[in-house]
Parts: structure tokens; sequence; C-alpha cells
């Protein structure tokens, strides 16, 4: 039971990994105006980004702990 939890977790953290990262390369947007380059960016959508890339390293890490566990016993 441990190993399937731990590969869910290790699924789910590849998900929140390309999540986050799609995230915050798509939060920031720019436009070249007459020569002046224009740059907006949406921090709240950088944030949840941000958020979404934590919460995959803890599903990995725990996905690989659990993973781990079952080699040992």
């Amino acid at each position: 039971m441990k190993k399937v939890i731990g590969i869910l977790l290790i699924v789910a953290a590849i998900v929140l990994g390309y999540l986050g990262i799609t995230g915050v390369s798509q939060s920031e947007k720019s436009v070249d105006l007459l020569g002046l380059e224009i740059t907006a960016q949406d921090s709240n959508a950088k944030q949840t980004a941000y958020i979404e890339l934590a919460l995959g390293v803890v599903a990995l890490v725990g996905g690989v702990y659990l993973m781990g566990q079952d080699k040992k016993r």
C-alpha cells in the first residue's frame, strides 16, 4: 500500500512541477513598442506557481521516502 501511495505522490509531484514551471514562465508578458520593451507581471500568478513548485518538492520527497521505506524491509 505504501508503494502505491509513493507512486501517486511522485506522479503528483511531476504534475505540480509542470504546473509551477509553466505558471512562472507565463506570469510575465512583454511587448516591444517603438523600440521600448514594456513588461507586465502578474505577481499573484507567480506566487501561486511558487506554491505549486514547493508542494511538488514536498510530494516528491514524500513519495521517494515511501518508495525507499519498502526496500528496507
